[in-house]
């Protein structure tokens, strides 16, 4: 069943899980994982970020770490220069959270060969 099916309900239950699946969506973004591990290193500029994550538009940076910053995953200062200086720091919440998308990562690092195998197997076996 889609998120916005199970959303439609009133009940204090799915509207429970709607707010949690709403997070992890966040967090699981496509861009997100990369922009918080690049933060969880220390404050980062746009164009470090941009750098670093490479096939990220402009546009789609700007809008993950706006919705970053709305969860409260990151804060944005704005340094008064010419031309302004601005950087993006974790915060705490996403500091705790960096320690679980490692443990994922690890994860996924350690069985690609696996799921790769599983998946060439299946793909020879649906032939």
């Amino acid at each position: 069943m889609s998120r916005r099916n199970i959303c439609v309900t009133e009940s204090a239950e799915v509207t429970q899980a709607c707010r949690v699946l709403d997070v992890l969506n966040r967090v699981s973004g496509k861009w997100s994982i990369s922009i918080l591990m690049e933060a969880h290193h220390g404050p980062v500029r746009f164009t470090e970020l941009e750098r670093a994550i490479p096939g990220v538009s402009r546009r789609m940076l700007t809008l993950t770490l706006r919705g970053l910053e709305r969860d409260g995953l990151l804060t944005r200062t704005v340094y008064p220069t010419v031309p302004p200086k601005v950087e993006y720091e974790a915060t705490g919440m996403a500091r705790e959270l960096y320690e679980y998308l490692s443990g994922l990562i690890a994860w996924a690092e350690r069985h690609e060969p696996a799921v790769a195998a599983s998946r060439d197997a299946y793909d020879r076996a649906a032939d």
